[in-house]
């Protein structure tokens, strides 16, 4: 009994250091941007994506994380919108594995991509994952 206590108690306190579910709210910028503490120009979105080889999540105070599993294109949609990223957050490596992303759009937020609809297309097209 005290050894499954234990291992239930080490495993919870183990979780938040790894991953936790989280919703943030912030702008899409270039990481070459943010890292030079500039905001990336609006009104030259098409200028800034095609310089830019990773977006992040910039987020009001001033902090970024990326989103490694959703594709730059996908990401250079949205430069400098105001979205809301749902998923998995990991502190150690200032990420965040998205299953939603949402643009902030005439007063309501709107769903613009998620884990699940890029699964139907790929399923649809026969495109494995990675590909």
């Amino acid at each position: 009994m005290k050894k499954t206590l234990a291992l239930i108690v080490f495993a919870l306190v183990l979780v938040p250091v790894f991953a936790f579910g989280a919703q943030m709210e912030g702008t899409i910028q270039g990481y070459n941007c943010v890292t030079q503490g500039k905001v990336c120009p609006i009104g030259k979105e098409d200028p800034v994506a095609a310089v830019e080889r990773v977006f992040v999540l910039y987020t009001d105070n001033k902090d970024f994380y990326f989103i490694p599993n959703v594709d730059r294109i996908v990401l250079g949609r949205h430069i400098a919108e105001k979205v809301r990223v749902t998923g998995e957050k990991n502190p150690m490596f200032k990420s965040i594995t998205a299953t939603k992303i949402e643009v902030w759009r005439k007063g309501s937020w709107k769903e613009t991509w998620s884990d699940e609809s890029e699964k139907e297309i790929r399923k649809m097209l026969g495109i494995e994952p990675g590909l």
